[in-house]
């Protein structure tokens, strides 16, 4: 397999050479060439042909938002990685870089104390996501290994519709900032559950990212605080390093809780906590959807809601920017419907409604896809 062609945009010649000798000390990447801003990047694409680029935000001439525009302009496919530091003004750029079309965000080191420990952070953030996004095998990096999560059981077998759902749990990863900023808004203020979503982000990120979904929906949608009673009309957002789950009152109901519980699926919010939790606050009377995104975080979570009779919903791999999260639903045998991001929305609506599947069979005959 050739490996995969890399260009570095950057105007910093330190983290130029970091990128470039992390990223070439992996056998199956290949660095093609660097530019020092998106204008001189521009410039090479035609004669570099690269797989892939990673691009910072900040550059003079033409920052980062502005090459993805302008690549994608040019009708250009090629997966963008943006370098994004973790404040408020880096949050800002990197979803304005999402909306330009940009597939997925690393975080600078910063304050790490080394070069070595600069590297190794880059290394674990961005090679993994490089492979994915060019289809290549993704191997967890040895370091954050963790111990292995159950094989998921067996999906009980589907006699007819699930369980009339009373809360919608939805969660995404690579490339979930658009495809979440294409269901949400289609979903109308007059949604008959709560909804508690899981999109993994760090800290301020999400903050930012509740802000412009709201801007975008007729539900209101709001970083998740601990103690909030759960009512229809608020989309619930896990808040970075939080797992974000559901409680059982039994005055108040269900509200939100939060806890920094250990990482689940290397994740912390991670998707698995906030399902389980529903099934067992809401004993199985739920509707999971898991949109595109890396690895297989939530694949067990939608195993317990087939098991307690819920209902699942994933996107398709046409549509997905990565089909691991879904794939991993969809091949364990987990998924009632796998459609494409255009029809998201409207089986959400069908399935709060109570109505029938339409598309039982969508599941077995998508299932088996890699």
């Amino acid at each position: 397999m050739n490996p995969i062609k890399v260009m570095v945009v950057d105007d910093s010649v330190v983290v130029r050479k970091i990128v470039t000798d992390v990223l070439s000390a992996d056998p199956g990447i290949e660095v093609v060439g660097t530019a020092v801003n998106g204008k001189v990047a521009l410039g090479k694409l035609e004669q570099l042909k690269p797989d892939l680029i990673t691009m910072d935000i900040e550059m003079p001439e033409m920052n980062g938002i502005e090459a993805v525009r302008a690549i994608r302009g040019q009708r250009s496919r090629i997966p963008i990685i943006m370098f994004s530091t973790l404040t408020e003004r880096g949050a800002t750029a990197t979803l304005d870089a999402l909306s330009a079309g940009a597939n997925d965000y690393v975080t600078k080191p910063a304050n790490v104390g080394s070069v070595a420990q600069s590297m190794e952070s880059v290394r674990e953030q961005l090679i993994p996501k490089i492979k994915a996004l060019t289809g290549r095998p993704v191997t967890t990096p040895a370091r954050a290994a963790a111990p292995a999560a159950p094989p998921p059981r067996p999906a009980a077998p589907r006699t007819g519709p699930g369980k009339k759902p009373a809360v919608l749990v939805i969660g995404s990863s690579t490339g979930g900032p658009e495809a979440l900023a294409r269901v949400l808004p289609a979903l109308p203020a007059n949604l008959p559950v709560p909804v508690l979503l899981v999109q993994h982000m760090p800290p301020v990120f999400t903050r930012q990212f509740a802000q412009r979904l709201d801007r975008l929906c007729a539900l209101r949608v709001v970083e998740a605080v601990d103690g909030v009673p759960l009512a229809p009309g608020t989309i619930h957002l896990a808040p970075g390093d939080h797992h974000l789950v559901v409680r059982a009152n039994s005055r108040a109901g269900f509200s939100t809780s939060l806890n920094q519980g250990p990482p689940e699926n290397f994740c912390r919010p991670a998707v698995d906590p906030l399902f389980r939790s529903a099934v067992a606050a809401y004993d199985g009377a739920v509707l999971g959807v898991v949109l595109t995104g890396m690895g297989a975080d939530g694949r067990n979570g939608c195993g317990e809601i087939r098991n307690a009779g819920g209902t699942v919903v994933v996107q398709d791999q046409a549509t997905s920017v990565v089909w691991g999260m879904p794939g991993a639903v969809a091949q364990a045998g987990y998924a009632d419907e796998v459609l494409p991001l255009d029809r998201i929305a409207e089986a959400i609506q069908r399935h709060l409604s109570g109505a029938a599947f339409l598309n039982s069979g969508t599941a077995m005959a998508v299932g088996g896809r890699r």
